[in-house]
């Protein structure tokens, strides 16, 4: 119906034939869908978007195939709107092999030729600016849309992405689905202030329309994206509309006489009363059903996926002398490999909070860079989780973003954008997409900054499928894994740049009696190895390789314990054949971290050892840190960090009891 209260005329339909027969068969859709539920077909969840199908259809007749979509949770009506795919839509839901992702996103997890969508409310946005932001770096014509919901309004993470996308000026569209509803929470309950007030105090512009109002809908979606195509900036499409069904299958607590208001002044729900006196309408309604029947046929006919576990498979260790590495400190080797990187990859780019000249980075890891490459360096707001996501958003561009966060206790801000979106793309849209984006951080204490600026919490991340975990040492160049990252960039990989390393040296020469080895991996374990057979197996991560070398001359000195030691680069996905083969030798293993042991790192290898059988008819501990907040003076935080003192004490009790 033209607008709210008018009389209802279907002849206005009859010039966006196209446009209703799309609208008509997402109706369709998600009634089979809530069907097919209701028959034990469907795994999970079903979030209809019936009321809402002409939000999608306006703006989806406005897009060019370059133009990226990212839709959220009720994204079923964008995704046949943007991408007409019915049948790979209900072979999804219904977990067939035939579904866009075969089976592995089902409803909420859609990912088909530049459309993308993800159930977490929010994150999408930042993926949404990251890969508006790789359309303005392309200088393409071209735009991303974001969908979502007035829920959505209460997610910090899309005022970080706002203020983002407005500063850089990038082609975005935010499209806000107003139905009044989070999930079943009326928005006089959750939302304060006006809605276009939230975007205009950033500075983007904003327009409003309604499903009721369906042909000025369609107007101001074409007045909306051909404004964002043209000026590259921001704007917000405001939707007014009506969920006319459950938030979820059948979950809906409001108030019949509510829902039945919104019934009647749906315009969909006005056609299809005349289908029966209306040739060509009945025509479009035959067409679309059988097209949904044909989808549901077909996926029905369709086998189950199987899933295939995608492992590094096990390799033989072999070790060779440690190359000669030049003679810088650890955080001039890492400056040195991001030059190297932005020298040879030109599409690889490094965001992050002060990084660019004059300052450089809190420990000038980046010093330079943004002068030697304008552009391509270039500071974020305070913004983790924004910053993150649209890191995200690039690298599903095509992109290579490099993305610091200035101190790791910071990466919690950032944990939905790593473990919800990046980490989860390339697995559940099989393998359509990768994610080749690297967050690096420094982490550790002993450096005095007090309880959240000297933490190591690698171990978070530990065991997220999809990604990569590695760590800086200083017996291996920074340089060398760089390089390797870079060349071999194929998943969201996290390096954990210890804070306390950056003063030190690269190591290539090793302490006296020993010969210092890595093995022949991409990230290799180095190890120092002893002329006298060992008597323990020293296995230290990240940071605690500082003390390492005194630790062993003391345990040497003191008790004549020869100790073998080991330094992984990659800690995930975890290869322990180096850690087997020398704890067959000693039959003692001392494990060291500096983050807490309790499910940590160290807790990882020994399971791990205790599993294949490597630790049979062996001694061994892990050393970590105290389990309290890390203090600021330093006589406090010496107590609870590990150290050479605790390496031997540790040793002596494994081997000496």
């Amino acid at each position: 119906m033209p607008a709210q209260g008018a009389p209802f005329r279907l002849d206005c339909w009859e010039a966006w034939r196209s446009e209703l027969r799309t609208a008509l068969t997402i109706r369709c859709a998600e009634q089979r869908l809530l069907a097919l539920f209701s028959e034990g077909k469907l795994y999970g969840t079903v979030h209809t978007c019936i009321g809402q199908e002409l939000s999608g259809v306006a703006v989806a007749r406005q897009l060019r195939p370059a133009d990226y979509v990212f839709s959220n949770h009720r994204c079923h009506g964008h995704f046949i709107a943007a991408r007409d795919n019915v049948e790979g839509l209900i072979g999804e839901i219904m977990g067939k092999a035939n579904g866009v992702c075969q089976g592995r996103g089902g409803s909420q997890h859609l990912c088909q030729a530049g459309f993308f969508s993800n159930g977490v409310q929010g994150g999408i946005v930042p993926v949404a600016a990251g890969l508006a932001f790789a359309h303005k770096l392309r200088r393409h014509q071209a735009i991303a849309v974001g969908f979502i919901g007035d829920g959505t309004l209460g997610e910090g993470v899309l005022y970080e992405s706002l203020n983002l996308a407005a500063k850089w000026e990038l082609p975005l569209l935010i499209v806000l689905e107003n139905n009044h509803y989070a999930q079943s929470t009326a928005q006089k309950q959750t939302l304060a202030g006006e809605i276009e007030a939230r975007f205009e105090a950033f500075g983007i512009q904003t327009a409003r329309a309604s499903t009721w109002d369906w042909e000025r809908l369609f107007a101001v979606a074409a007045e909306q994206v051909q404004a964002v195509r043209t000026t590259g900036r921001p704007h917000l499409l405001r939707v007014d509309t009506d969920r006319l069904m459950a938030h979820s299958k059948g979950d809906d607590n409001r108030p019949v006489e509510e829902v039945d208001r919104y019934r009647e002044r749906d315009p969909l729900t006005a056609v299809l009363r005349e289908q029966d006196a209306v040739p060509w309408l009945a025509a479009l309604v035959a067409e679309a059903t059988q097209r949904v029947e044909r989808a549901v046929a077909l996926a029905e006919a369709s086998p189950y996926p199987t899933l295939t576990l995608e492992e590094e498979a096990p390799r033989p260790v072999r070790w060779q002398a440690a190359s000669d590495s030049p003679r810088e400190k650890v955080v001039a080797a890492v400056r040195n490999a991001l030059r190297d990187g932005l020298a040879g990859y030109p599409e690889m780019l490094l965001l992050g909070e002060d990084i660019e000249s004059p300052y450089g980075g809190a420990f000038k890891a980046t010093a330079g860079l943004s002068d030697e490459f304008p552009g391509r360096v270039r500071n974020t707001p305070i913004s983790e989780a924004a910053s993150v996501g649209v890191g995200a958003g690039l690298a599903l561009a095509g992109y290579r973003p490099v993305v610091e966060i200035m101190f790791g206790d910071f990466v919690t801000l950032a944990m939905d954008q790593w473990l919800n979106h990046a980490a989860k793309f390339a697995q559940m849209y099989a393998g359509q997409v990768q994610v080749p984006l690297v967050v690096r951080t420094p982490m550790g204490g002993q450096r005095g900054y007090g309880p959240t600026h000297s933490q190591s919490l690698e171990r978070l991340f530990l065991g997220c499928p999809g990604t990569r975990v590695l760590y800086l040492h200083q017996f291996y160049s920074p340089r060398r894994l760089y390089e390797a990252v870079f060349a071999q960039l194929d998943r969201p990989t996290l390096v954990v740049e210890n804070k306390i390393l950056y003063g030190s040296q690269v190591q290539s020469a090793p302490p006296p009696g020993y010969t210092l080895e890595t093995t022949d991996a991409v990230y290799p374990w180095t190890r120092l190895r002893p002329a006298a057979a060992p008597d323990l197996t020293l296995v230290a991560l990240g940071g605690t390789c500082l003390d390492v070398p005194t630790a062993m001359r003391r345990l040497f000195e003191e008790a004549e314990l020869v100790v073998e030691a080991l330094f992984p680069t990659q800690l995930y996905p975890l290869d322990l054949a180096p850690v087997h083969e020398s704890v067959a030798r000693t039959r003692r293993l001392l494990v060291v971290e500096e983050g807490q042991g309790f499910a940590g790192g160290a807790s990882e290898i020994l399971a791990q050892l205790a599993e294949q059988g490597g630790l049979e008819r062996a001694r061994c501990r892990r050393l970590a840190a105290w389990p309290v907040a890390i203090p600021s003076a330093r006589p406090l935080e010496a107590q609870c960090l590990p150290n050479a003192d605790a390496i031997v004490a540790a040793g002596c009790e494994l081997c000496h009891g």
